[in-house]
């Protein structure tokens, strides 16, 4: 039950809420051995990818991508380490933290500069309507992102959440969030595989499990598909939000 769960959230994450996936996790980890699960459930998100790019392959911000792509593979390289030599369960708890600070800093940046811009647009007469943002995340804080982001997404498959933070801090459309996010993790994920696998995480017995689950994944995500297209802007952030802050808690509590 727990792992069927499981998949059916993996599939509405990868369409409809980035970030919900970290769930997932949550209910992998309870049902099989640690490093196991996160083999296991990788498939499953790469089936989800598939699914996604499918969807939305042609909404994604081309130029956000790119631009990810260093920090993130420096990442994975130091995940990938880290779980060679460490246990990752270890480090769930202060990854979980680390996305709570990650929350409130996203926060109040984006509040500082809705301030700003409304003391702009009172000054000036013009410009952007009033309260309207612009992105908030410069060099610095794309390369801390994306490092976080390719470390746990590499180490606990929880690379939604901060990726889901820098989207959302950069303003992005729901479409186009959920077709950036799609790509994304299709790179990222295709790249985590020959890590995994000379790690030795990969089974026979899980495999055929993901092949039973597959269905699953597919139908959650032309469910989510659906809602996606009729959520409004405002509910689809809201709902990151909250989803960015149940992961970080389940990743303290199961630490």
């Amino acid at each position: 039950m727990l792992v069927i769960a499981g998949a059916l959230v993996v599939g509405f994450s990868k369409s409809a809420l980035p970030g919900a996936g970290t769930i997932a996790v949550g209910l992998f980890a309870l049902a099989l051995p640690p490093k196991e699960s996160t083999a296991a459930l990788l498939i499953l998100l790469i089936l989800g990818d598939a699914t996604a790019l499918w969807m939305y392959r042609r909404e994604p911000d081309w130029r956000t991508l790119v631009r990810l792509i260093p920090s993130v593979l420096v990442g994975l390289v130091v995940g990938a380490l880290f779980l060679k030599y460490a246990d990752a369960s270890a480090v769930r708890g202060g990854i979980g933290v680390i996305l709570l600070l990650l929350v409130a800093l996203t926060l109040w940046r984006r509040r500082r500069a809705t301030l700003r811009a409304r003391r702009r647009d009172e000054t000036q007469g013009g410009g952007n309507a009033a309260g309207e943002e612009e992105p908030t995340v410069g060099r610095i804080g794309r390369i801390g992102y994306g490092s976080l982001g390719g470390f746990t997404t590499m180490v606990a498959n929880a690379g939604g959440p901060p990726m889901s933070m820098y989207f959302y801090a950069m303003r992005m459309p729901v479409l186009t969030f959920l077709g950036t996010s799609a790509w994304f993790f299709a790179i990222v994920n295709l790249l985590k595989l020959p890590f995994s696998a000379s790690l030795g995480l990969f089974s026979l017995q899980y495999a055929l499990m993901d092949v039973l689950l597959a269905p699953l994944v597919i139908l959650s995500a032309l469910i989510g598909r659906r809602i996606a297209q009729r959520v409004p802007q405002s509910v689809f952030e809201k709902a990151i939000l909250v989803l960015t802050v149940v992961s970080a808690a389940a990743l303290i509590v199961g630490a």
